[in-house]
């Protein structure tokens, strides 16, 4: 008798829970996902495009103090009488 109840309410349970999970499923995943990848990418780019402007700010800050320093090793020298 209670093998026939648990046979009946197993077969029972997965016919009903069968249409449940494809009725809550109506969206695509890979879609989100796809969207989800996007957002992530263009926050990386921006990311990235601030990155190379503040190393290409402080190339060019370092450029100056290279020509700066240069300009005085050259005057020193110079005053020295060596060049």
């Amino acid at each position: 008798m209670i093998a026939r109840i648990a046979i009946r309410t197993a077969a029972r349970s997965s016919r009903v829970a069968a249409p449940r999970a494809t009725a809550v499923r109506f969206y695509s995943e890979d879609q989100f996902g796809r969207k989800e990848k996007a957002h992530e990418d263009q926050y990386v780019r921006k990311h990235q495009e601030e990155q190379i402007k503040r190393l290409k700010e402080q190339l060019a800050k370092n450029k100056e103090e290279s020509a700066k320093l240069e300009k005085q090793i050259n005057e020193h020298e110079s005053k020295n009488g060596r060049k």
